[in-house]
């Protein structure tokens, strides 16, 4: 099943005499808004209801659709608009999307790993440097060079993450390994074998 979240950060939990990193989500209850058949399927929910509602806002401050796949319009079909979705209803491995920390504007050393110039030999200021960016011919720059750019702030998705821990009560999961985003970044939960444009992966 679906569900929205929000990251809280990073701990660490023993399990089987392991030390297991995670990452702990706040996931859900997401509210049923509407469910798609035309002009495809999609599942939308709302999450974080305001406390003050008005006529031209929505009543949620996070809403956000999901596709799936035809194979599932039965079992979709029997959620209803207002029915609350929780964390009782996720598998042991999901798929989560969210937006990863943004950096600015940096050099390629930070971007992209560059090694820089040597640091002998009459080098003053160049030790940061991408060197050179072409070739004699043809004299322009190719499309897709790695140079100096903005960092981060991109829509990061991570398959096949393994959910540790669930806490009912409190409607919290441990999930094993990083998710990208700082604290308080909106998460998307999605079963793993569910693709972002709604269809079905072999496992």
């Amino acid at each position: 099943m679906f569900l929205l979240g929000k990251k809280i950060g990073m701990s660490q939990i023993f399990k089987d005499g392991k030390v297991l990193p995670v990452t702990i989500i706040e996931a859900g209850p997401a509210e049923v808004l509407e469910i798609k058949t035309k002009p495809y399927l999609a599942l939308k929910l709302g999450f974080e209801r305001l406390k003050k509602q008005t006529k031209t806002h929505p009543p949620f401050r996070f809403i956000k659709e999901f596709r799936f796949p035809e194979e599932l319009l039965e079992k979709i079909k029997e959620i209803k608009v207002g029915d609350k979705i929780d964390v009782s209803f996720l598998p042991e491995k999901v798929t989560i999307s969210s937006i990863s920390k943004g950096k600015g504007f940096q050099g390629v050393v930070k971007r992209h790993g560059f090694k820089g110039g040597p640091k002998s030999h009459g080098q003053q200021d160049r030790l940061r440097h991408p060197g050179s960016i072409g070739p004699s011919y043809p004299q322009r720059v190719f499309k897709g060079r790695k140079m100096a750019g903005r960092m981060g702030n991109k829509r990061i998705t991570i398959r096949n993450l393994e959910i540790v821990d669930v806490d009912k009560e409190n409607n919290l999961i441990a999930v094993k390994g990083s998710v990208a985003g700082s604290r308080g970044t909106l998460v998307e939960i999605r079963p793993s074998y569910i693709t972002q444009k709604g269809k079905l992966i072999k496992i």
